[in-house]
């Protein structure tokens, strides 16, 4: 759990981890920040695959990349059935919990059944260290917009809502993304928020925007906001530069 006492999110538009050379995984400076949110020597971090159907090659690689890192590393599967006996004290035991990329509509459906939506807000009051990337970003917001249902981008406004804000992922690869999320947040349908290029983390303190972190010099974040007339505005904010791998 986070030293300070204070709930923290770092949602990441893309790049928490970057290729290796070998094939393999290596953490960004980005995992690295949300682990020095901690405060711990080697924080306990679980990371759920939920929105890739757990897949065994998802876990092994989200392994072998963790193991990189001076932490202690587990993970909670839902399927076939949930990997641990309880999940609410496996998860609220953690320092930092990482919730991967894929589908955020099926992992918010999954997480809602078996309870794992509740045990996420309650694991965040507690000082647990919530991250992810992509869907592991966008879940913790009120919503953003989704290849979950297919390459053409849809409105999601069902996230959990922790933070009361729309949230936009992988901002300048996608080109979809910047002109539905800024439609969605002009017309009403979500309210105004954040977006984050790749290689950019939006930290968040409570619920409280703080500051825009990435390892990338042209990388940006955006704030997003109605402008009163069916529209949406946009202004850039400027990253804080991690130090390079």
């Amino acid at each position: 759990m986070s030293t300070d006492g204070q709930p923290h999110i770092l949602a990441i538009g893309g790049g928490t981890f970057v290729p290796d050379g070998r094939e393999g995984l290596a953490p960004s400076p980005l995992l690295r920040y949300a682990l020095d949110l901690t405060g711990q020597d080697r924080p306990r971090l679980c990371f759920l695959t939920t929105a890739v159907g757990d897949g065994a090659e998802y876990i092994a690689r989200f392994y072998a990349g963790f193991a990189k890192l001076d932490a202690e590393i587990s993970h909670v599967a839902l399927f076939p059935m949930p990997n641990v006996n309880d999940m609410r004290a496996h998860l609220l035991a953690q320092d930092i919990i990482y919730v991967s990329g894929g589908s955020v509509a099926n992992l918010l459906a999954l997480w809602r059944l078996h309870g794992v939506d509740d045990i996420m807000r309650e694991a965040w009051r507690a000082g647990v260290v919530l991250s992810g990337q992509s869907a592991g970003a966008l879940c913790w917001h009120v919503g953003g917009n989704t290849d979950s249902y297919g390459p053409q981008l849809r409105p999601l406004d069902d996230g959990l809502g922790i933070l009361p804000y729309s949230c936009g992922v992988h901002y300048d690869s996608d080109p979809q993304r910047r002109p539905l999320l800024q439609q969605l947040v002009g017309e009403g349908s979500l309210p105004g928020g954040y977006a984050a290029d790749e290689a950019v983390g939006l930290h968040y303190v409570g619920t409280e925007f703080v500051q825009a972190v990435s390892y990338r010099k042209d990388a940006g974040a955006y704030r997003i906001e109605p402008d009163g007339n069916g529209s949406a505005k946009e202004s850039r904010l400027e990253p804080r530069l991690l130090a390079s791998l």
